[in-house]
């Protein structure tokens, strides 16, 4: 079988004899190969074994020792004897020949090759082709374009037999149900019913991204805003972002994004007036309560300063000190803490829109970043469909993906943008943190957040490729045009999404993606075209005080008149706001006091704890590439296997008794056994049969072939915190040419 075989992969260079490091103190464990750059990923051939290895999960798009070139952080090449080492940018040139090539990647791995049998001026020309191809310098030049040009020249042929893009406004996913794309009205109207917003309405005034370039075409506004209003108001806002809809409560609150008002002589009085549209759309004419999120939450550059200090830990950083040592340096990095920060005020609003019965509006100031976070979390935190995996899904096509949130600079897929900033990476963490807290209440495991994540950094995919969807339709049009490519009445080239996982995984990997643990009810969707609406009991509503908000001004209650205090569960005030009456903290902390007394309902609301010790680190997402960091037969994964095994003997006891009941054929219930919905599954019912060899912490990757400190063999934490520092940065190298 050729690794090559996606669509519109060529290759572009390649050297013979080259050496992949295992560790760093032995080259007993070193695979000999072939050093492959191709337009799409860079890959190592070989035909050794991988040593220490039992398990591998299987990318359909990449080979266990693959690295996709958007994935690529810094490309370092040495020369030992002439002791010079160089980063190597996109058009550079290179005066020595390589003996060693490092690349360091986004996910955390670090992959060395030794050219000491290889060719010199063939390690040099593969050197530089993976720094020009990772580095491109225009957004067309990303593989996705090559890979649509191709499918739509050549339409019989298509990835692992499937069509970019789902052929729609929806994408199917295992369990039969769609997620929609939020492309048309129809999938934003199925949302207002599916909440029962019966006061806000589908507006079409973006159509064709007339107004804003940056707001999806359909999006949502109060009933009582016409569309002549909406167009003179945008004027006023940054990047015309008009208010966006995320979600109504059942009692009526509204969710509410909007950028800041740039007009500031008409800044009140626009402001009042979209305030009263929402106050207006709310059945009970409740008020509205603004959360200014960029005085309220960590700016993009500080999560962006946390996330580096993040990587140097738990890659590169020399512990020479106690174990004691790296936690107060993992404290050091504020990864945490800027965490803690965003789950505590995302559990204020819930307590906003849950107990005050008020709409709450997130205002930021281009409301592209930190509000596609914060609106995720609340309704992850409210909503029990967000928590099933087509609901998440859809979650991310709304809030992210159609909200504008700047995927290609963010994630700096060109290498060269100031902007970059892990925010997804930390809305994944926080949702990580929910799952970590209440197993029960999610459809998805772990494992489906952390390849979610690395989805991101595979440029075939264009859910996660653009800043917004009028970049998709303007990039792909042009490209369309360059390459003779008749669009009829598309609006634009339509990429593979990434909620088709067939193009990544089997049937049976994608059962990875299913919680065990979780307790299912009959999600609120849409089957066969008619709409489930989301409903609950009145014993899932706070019968905590329920008083009538305070005073207000202009309508609108401030953010100070809700804040709790010192010794609240929900922690940290900003000291700005700690000058407040008791009275005015006291039902908040009465609302989390008698939440967090009784169980939580995994059908309702679920709330953060965000104690010290209670906001953890995802140790899969990023130790799995550092071998020391491996507990064999250890971590989470022991728990989830047994847990599958209960799980799928449960199952069987329900076909049998099925079978029983209909005295259907032992052969349709075998049939049934082949469709079992876990991975892991038990060979009997009272299955004790031991776990597999092949768990360990970083299941289901595999840290072998990521270059370690001292050696392949899984090393207590005493020694893996004592490492050598290998992660070289920009700033440390000697740039010599």
């Amino acid at each position: 079988l050729s690794p090559f075989s996606v669509l519109g992969e060529i290759v572009v260079n390649e050297v013979n004899f080259v050496r992949k490091c295992i560790a760093t103190d032995t080259s007993q464990y070193d695979l000999w190969g072939k050093l492959v750059c191709t337009n799409f990923k860079i890959s190592f051939i070989t035909d050794d074994p991988m040593p220490l290895q039992k398990f591998h999960y299987k990318n359909l798009l990449l080979g266990e020792h693959d690295v996709p070139l958007t994935c690529i952080e810094q490309i370092v090449t040495v020369n030992d004897t002439k002791r010079k080492q160089k980063v190597l940018g996109p058009n550079q040139k290179l005066k020595f020949n390589p003996t060693e090539l490092i690349i360091y990647c986004k996910d955390f791995r670090i992959v060395r090759f030794r050219f000491d049998e290889a060719g010199p001026e063939s390690a040099k020309k593969v050197c530089l082709a993976i720094a020009h191809y990772s580095q491109p310098t225009d957004l067309q030049l990303l593989f996705a374009f090559e890979y649509v040009g191709e499918i739509y020249h050549n339409p019989a042929k298509k990835v692992n037999g499937i069509d970019p893009g789902g052929g729609g406004g929806v994408i199917g996913s295992a369990s039969g149900q769609q997620t929609p794309l939020f492309e048309t009205y129809s999938d934003w109207d199925r949302e207002i019913k599916r909440t029962g917003a019966s006061e806000w309405r589908v507006c079409s005034v973006n159509e064709g991204y007339m107004i804003s370039t940056c707001l999806p075409e359909y999006f949502v506004v109060p009933s009582s805003l016409a569309d002549q209003d909406l167009k003179l108001y945008s004027y006023s806002f940054i990047g015309r972002r008009m208010p966006l809809w995320s979600w109504n409560h059942p009692n009526g609150s509204a969710l509410v994004r909007m950028a800041n008002i740039k007009d500031v002589l008409q800044q009140r009085r626009i402001d009042q007036r979209i305030c009263n549209a929402i106050t207006r759309s709310h059945p009970l004419r409740s008020d509205v309560y603004k959360s200014d999120l960029d005085k309220r939450l960590p700016n993009l550059q500080e999560i962006q300063a946390a996330h580096i200090k993040l990587k140097q830990l738990c890659v590169n950083e020399p512990f020479e000190e106690t174990e004691e040592k790296w936690l107060s340096s993992l404290e050091n990095t504020h990864w945490l803490e800027h965490i803690r920060s965003f789950l505590k005020h995302s559990a204020e609003l819930v307590y906003m829109m849950e107990c005050k019965h008020v709409s709450v509006v997130l205002q930021e100031e281009e409301g592209r970043d930190l509000s596609c976070l914060a609106a995720s979390l609340i309704q992850v935190m409210l909503d029990p469909y967000f928590r099933t995996i087509v609901g998440f899904q859809s979650l991310i096509q709304k809030e992210w993906v159609m909200a504008g949130y700047q995927f290609l600079d963010r994630c700096n897929h060109l290498k060269r943008s100031d902007k970059e900033s892990p925010l997804f990476l930390m809305f994944l963490d926080c949702v990580w943190q929910l799952l970590e807290q209440y197993p029960a209440a999610f459809e998805f495991s772990e494992v489906y957040l952390t390849i979610l994540y690395d989805s991101a950094r595979i440029s075939l995919f264009g859910t996660f490729l653009f800043n917004c969807p009028h970049q998709r339709v303007k990039e792909s049009t042009e490209f369309a045009i360059s390459k003779n490519i008749q669009l009829g009445d598309e609006k634009g080239l339509r990429f593979p999404c990434v909620w088709d996982w067939s193009l990544q995984f089997t049937s049976r990997d994608r059962l990875l993606f299913h919680n065990p643990l979780y307790i299912g009810k009959s999600a609120p969707c849409v089957q066969n075209g008619a709409v489930k609406t989301f409903k609950r009991s009145k014993k899932n509503y706070s019968s905590t005080l329920r008083g009538v908000p305070p005073a207000l001004k202009n309508g609108i209650i401030s953010e100070q008149e809700f804040l709790p205090r010192r010794n609240s569960l929900i922690l940290k005030l900003k000291p700005d706001f700690l000058q407040q009456t008791e009275s005015q903290s006291n039902s908040m902390e009465q609302y989390f006091r008698d939440w967090f007394a009784k169980p939580a309902d995994l059908h309702g609301v679920i709330l953060p704890r965000i104690s010290g010790t209670q906001i953890k680190l995802w140790k899969l997402c990023y130790f799995r590439w550092v071998p020391e960091a491996q507990i064999n037969h250890g971590g989470f994964i022991t728990a989830f296997h047994r847990v599958s095994l209960l799980a799928d003997e449960v199952d069987m006891l329900n076909r049998n008794l099925r079978q029983y009941k209909s005295n259907s054929s032992l052969q349709g219930n075998c049939s049934e056994l082949d469709h079992s919905r876990m991975y892991f599954r038990a060979k009997s019912l009272n299955d004790n049969s031991g776990a597999p060899d092949f768990l360990s912490s970083s299941f289901p990757f595999s840290p072998v072939g990521n270059l370690c400190r001292r050696s392949i063999l899984g090393t207590p934490l005493s020694k893996f915190l004592s490492g050598a520092k290998i992660w070289l940065s920009t700033e440390t190298l000697a740039n010599e040419d």
